[in-house]
């Protein structure tokens, strides 16, 4: 999967970056879905798993996880690490959309 144009293909892109070890990640799962099937037609989402995407995690300088960022037009306009509510995460991307 090329990251540039993940973030580069449509308007508002969310991305989050997980570990299937990390228990807040776990916890925001089902969030994740959620708030992708609400987005569906007007903002995709992305997840990377850190341990499959290290260089990518590491170019984005992702620390800690979950990590959050929202790209618009292949900027990238607004970032959160660790857990959220699904209203909060859907409000930040439907502000930019």
């Amino acid at each position: 999967m090329d990251y540039n144009k993940i973030i580069n293909g449509n308007n508002v892109v969310l991305v989050e970056f997980y570990a299937s070890w990390c228990p807040h990640c776990r916890h925001m799962m089902p969030v994740v879905e959620q708030v992708k099937e609400l987005l569906e037609g007007s903002a995709p989402v992305y997840q990377f798993d850190i341990d499959e995407n290290k260089s990518i995690a590491s170019s984005q300088q992702v620390d800690t996880i979950p990590t959050f960022i929202i790209y618009k037009d292949g900027r990238e306009v607004w970032r959160h690490t660790g857990e959220m509510d699904g209203e909060t995460l859907l409000h930040q991307v439907e502000s930019y959309v």
